[in-house]
Formats: structure tokens, sequence, C-alpha cells
């Protein structure tokens, strides 16, 4: 089965992330993976507020890893954490992208949402924002047992990605916030030498002399 991968979305925050990972690049900003996480990732439990779950989505399960990747910890509970990340709102649709000629499907277009904010308990470090990520395949109906397959694989990659996304966003808006260092402080004005001293000369009488008139 053909698969096609056009990573582009016309409007919205799911473009955002291929922008950012674009112009982080081009400024020489190193990707993911190449460096220490961000102080506030050091240690870091992840919330991931999903009702009616079954087991991890690959989502989390990939932040786990490219967090531990970079030298960051990630806590099983959230007071033993430096910071909390939390992720709502997660989603997966699947929409029609092209029909033939018969009026069978022959693309669809997988979309997976979520939205992701870090704060240290009382401070808000990064705000609540919207990330995804868009890919579509091809469909056969003659297929449909591996067509599911490579769906589910391409489901995981996705959420992987999405990971991939999210962190280079943190390291954005944590590099953002991080406060300047202070200036270093001015030497103060050397004092100037004291003038010469010229000593006086006091004129000696000898003794039994008589003192001049």
């Amino acid at each position: 089965m053909a698969m096609a991968h056009s990573g582009t979305w016309r409007s919205g925050p799911i473009g955002l992330g291929a922008a950012l990972c674009a112009l982080l690049a081009g400024c020489g900003f190193q990707l993911a993976g190449e460096r220490p996480v961000p102080p506030a990732l050091s240690s870091v439990y992840i919330d991931l507020v999903q009702p009616y779950r079954v087991g991890t989505p690959p989502l989390e399960t990939s932040l786990q890893a490219r967090i531990g990747a970079r030298g960051g910890q990630v806590k099983s509970h959230a007071e033993d954490a430096r910071a909390v990340l939390r992720l709502s709102d997660l989603s997966e649709t699947r929409e029609v992208l092209s029909v033939g000629p018969d009026g069978k499907v022959n693309e669809y277009r997988l979309v997976t949402q979520v939205t992701f904010e870090l704060h240290d308990g009382a401070h808000e470090l990064v705000p609540p924002q919207p990330q995804g990520i868009s890919r579509s395949y091809s469909f056969s109906v003659d297929e449909v047992l591996g067509t599911e397959a490579e769906e589910d694989r391409l489901r995981n990659y996705m959420q992987d990605e999405l990971a991939q996304l999210i962190l280079l966003r943190l390291d954005a808006a944590l590099m953002r916030t991080v406060p300047s260092p202070p200036a270093p402080e001015s030497a103060p004005p050397a004092t100037p030498p004291a003038p010469p001293v010229t000593p006086s000369v006091v004129p000696v009488t000898p003794a039994g002399a008589a003192p001049p008139s």
C-alpha cells in the first residue's frame, strides 16, 4: 500500500510546528535530542488528561523517552517533580481526502491534536497551547486488513512526531522566559594621585651665633 506523508496544514497551530522547526534550524538552533533539556524539564511529571483511556498513548511514551534521552527525569508523582507538563484534549480524527470515480474512498487524512502547558505549581511557565499534525495515506478496499495495520503504525508515528514538536515549542518558550544575566558592575573610578609635596627648608642658626638682624 502506497502511503503519502503530507505534513502540510493550511491554517491554525498544526502548521506552526513545521514552521517552528524550519525557523529554529535556520537560526542555528539545535534540534531536540542534541542538547540537554531546559532546567524546567530536568524533573517533570506528565499529566495526561484523557478520560476513559485504556493504556498509555504513544504520545506520553514518546515524551518520556525523548526527555530521558536528553538527560531529564520523568517522575511518577507530581509532588516529586520540578514541573508538570499537562496534556489535554488529545484527539485523533480521520477525514476523507479523495474519492474515486466509483464513489469509494481512495485517500484519507489523519489529524492528531493536543493542548499542552507547563507549570511548576504556583507559576505558569508555558501557557496552554494547541499543537497538531496531519498525514495522508492511500486506502484500498481490497486490502482492508493491511490498510488498518498501516494506519495504526502511522498513528503511532504521528504521536511520536507530535512529542518532538511539543518539546521544540517548550524549548523555544522557555528560552524566552530565561532572565538575562545581570550586567557586570562597573569598577569605581580611580582615585587621582595626590600632588607632590615640596618639603619646606627651615634655616638653622648655629649654636652661639647671633641671630641675623
